[in-house]
């Protein structure tokens, strides 16, 4: 049972209290089976004692007036309160459209209980309590064990609805009031101080500033926004304080709109059945269609009569529910899904984990996943005769006082040199412009482009290249004596992540909010397959839907805000840990050291998990080739016929093989 598929089929009506509440009920859940797996494994030592068949094989023996009845009240009690989850469970899944493993498990113990409480009510045949507590305490621990493994319930749109303020500084005149951003409406104004989020969607009406849109839209570089310019509810502003009017808040804004985008997809995410709940649907047909031919077989078609014909079909359906089957999967999901971890990968769904080996396209966002988002020194060129890290020390001195993201960058840069800077003094800023400061007497200047063509200074021809670069000029008294081109560094593990996949047969596609001319550059270097440039969350999402329609099998690869309904949307999210938690919690699958080349790990684990899976379904079902026969009475006139206790024997020694199958995965993973 998928429980990550279950996510958002309950409470989906207010986001944050939707995923707050489903994470709560998950814990719950697992508590519950911990408890519940714990009170039955108590009760069901006293059940073993008194059945006759554990006594033969223990070689001891005992027995009091009544013990048949007092094993049945609490064989009773154990089928009640531990079965309690499969019983439900199989309402649930026949709701849903066929059986599953929940109804495999409900038929088995159902059928052993009724038919062993009538046996000690009367009726002529063997009691299978000792079969009936220890299927119910391995389903358990398997569930439990299974769950426990993958605890990981979204929060994804409890962490979108964190991205807003919880209140604005409306204008009203002269005053400023603090209100509930729930209370704005089209028309006010409101004041965005330095620093702060934006809290609703609007038009600037006074000041400019640079906001960091990064998360919401991808674009990695802040954007400059003047009287007039449209501001995104979530941004983050720069140092500039801005008055701006709403256009929307709450259900309109644009926020919101992807919150429902991620709601959506995350509702209609293809339900795809797990490999155990696979082989239980079938296991559950054959139960109950072997069974029916058994009953009616020998009921109708020979001498023995209908309480060997009812003993018969009932160990048929007793014996199709292997105890292994409980454990195949979980051990294996227990045990990769912690190998996992340890190489970087975070499970969160595990059918998408199992599902990695069938990826035939993947789609990557750029900023922070290909890239490393944030600027990053490409080069520097000097037009003087000062070295290249004189340059560098005299431009960081000066950008120490600007907060600026291409400031940190170049600042960043001379530490990592190691360079002493200078003292600097007047330092002074123009928004759009530049800043400028006094080191050593002389007055530098550092420009952007725009500004030597107001002054009619030409660029230099080295300054123009096809590559996705930022540059900034220097000034000494009126001067140019060099430039820095920045941009958003390319990760280093980026090119050999993209050469694998493209070498495993997967197609390698790049969709970013950024603009063309860098979204190219990008491409070209690593060589993609194609991509999508300043592309919006809907539109993203849009893409992943195109793809699969086109028959791909799709995993998408972000870290942004704007990422998250193509995470959501996709068949497989695969979140970089370094983003933003939004992106993280929309995810299937977390890649914690932010490395594209764990995604080829991934491929690689899921596909040795499957296959451990499939040989774990082999063992725990396999011994049902020869036991339902048996069972079933097939070679009863030859004197040979399945007794509980060969039964007993078959079942414990799958659940063994199963055991040991999955511990030679930490082979497999050993680095």
């Amino acid at each position: 049972m998928d429980h990550s598929n279950h996510e958002h089929k309950e409470h989906h009506h207010d986001h944050a209290d939707h995923s707050g509440g489903h994470h709560d009920h998950h814990a719950h859940m697992i508590e519950d089976f911990k408890k519940r797996f714990y009170i039955n494994t108590a009760l069901s030592i006293p059940v073993l004692a008194f059945s006759e068949m554990i006594q033969g094989f223990l070689g001891f023996s005992f027995s009091f007036p009544g013990m048949g009845y007092v094993a049945a009240a609490l064989a009773t009690f154990i089928f009640i309160y531990g079965g309690w989850p499969f019983l439900k469970g199989l309402k649930d899944e026949l709701s849903e459209g066929g059986p599953g493993m929940m109804t495999l498990i409900a038929i088995a113990i159902t059928v052993a209980w009724a038919y062993s409480t009538a046996v000690v009510l009367g009726l002529n045949g063997k009691v299978f309590y000792w079969e009936l507590v220890t299927l119910i305490d391995i389903m358990l621990l398997g569930h439990w064990l299974e769950m426990r493994s993958i605890m990981g319930a979204s929060k994804a749109l409890e962490k979108l609805a964190e991205l807003m303020p919880s209140e604005a500084h409306k204008v009203e005149g002269d005053d400023i009031h603090d209100v509930k951003i729930s209370e704005l409406k089209k028309g006010d104004i409101i004041l965005i101080k330095p620093g702060e989020k934006v809290p609703a969607d609007g038009k600037v009406v006074n000041g400019d500033s640079d906001l960091n849109e990064s998360a919401l839209t991808g674009e990695s570089k802040p954007v400059e926004k003047t009287k007039g310019d449209e501001v995104i509810g979530g941004a983050i502003n720069g140092d500039g304080s801005i008055k701006v009017e709403v256009k929307s808040s709450g259900e309109d804004s644009y926020l919101n709109k992807v919150i429902k985008l991620v709601e959506e997809a995350q509702q209609t995410k293809s339900k795809t059945q797990n490999l155990a709940n696979r082989a239980a649907g079938w296991l559950a047909y054959i139960a109950i269609g072997v069974g029916v031919i058994t009953f009616i077989t020998w009921a109708f078609f020979s001498s023995q009569g209908m309480d060997f014909a009812l003993e018969r079909m009932v160990t048929v359906m007793i014996i199709t529910c292997p105890h292994a089957l409980g454990l195949a999967v979980p051990l294996v999901v227990a045990i990769s899904t912690a190998l996992s971890a340890k190489n970087g990968l975070l499970i969160r769904n595990r059918t998408a984990f199992e599902n990695s080996r069938k990826i035939s396209a993947i789609v990557f966002d750029k900023t922070g996943t290909l890239t490393e988002g944030n600027f990053g020194v490409n080069r520097i060129e000097v037009l003087d005769d000062s070295s290249e890290d004189e340059l560098l020390a005299l431009v960081g001195a000066i950008e120490q006082s600007s907060e600026h993201p291409i400031a940190r960058g170049i600042v960043n840069e001379a530490k990592k040199r190691e360079l002493k800077l200078p003292s600097t003094s007047d330092f002074s800023s123009t928004k759009g412009k530049g800043v400028s400061a006094k080191v050593d007497g002389s007055t530098y200047q550092i420009v952007s482009p725009g500004y030597l063509k107001e002054e009619g200074i030409e660029l230099p021809e080295e300054a123009t290249t096809d590559k996705a670069e930022t540059v900034v000029f220097i000034l000494e008294a009126g001067n140019l004596i060099g430039f820095i081109a920045l941009a958003d560094q390319i990760r280093k593990e980026s090119s050999e992540a993209i050469k694998t996949l493209k070498d495993k047969g997967i197609k390698v596609l790049m969709a970013t909010g950024d603009n063309e001319q860098t979204a190219k550059a990008v491409a070209k270097e690593l060589q993609l397959d194609g991509y999508y440039s300043q592309v919006l969350p809907h539109e993203k999402s849009e893409l992943i839907e195109k793809l699969q329609k086109e028959g791909e099998f799709v995993a998408m690869t972000g870290d942004g805000v704007n990422d998250a309904p193509a995470l959501a949307k996709a068949d497989i999210g695969i979140a970089v840990g370094s983003g933003t938690d939004v992106a993280a919690e929309t995810a299937d699958i977390i890649l914690t050291e932010s490395s594209p080349s764990d995604i080829a790990n991934l491929i690689l684990f899921g596909r040795a998990t499957y296959k451990k899976m499939v040989q774990n379904l082999v063992w725990a079902t396999g011994y049902n080739v020869v036991a339902i026969p048996l069972a079933a009475g097939v070679l009863f006139y030859q004197g040979i016929m399945i007794n509980p206790a060969v039964g007993a024997a078959l079942m414990s020694l799958s659940t063994i093989v199963c055991a040991a199958n999955a511990q030679l995965l930490r082979l497999k993973f050993k680095s």
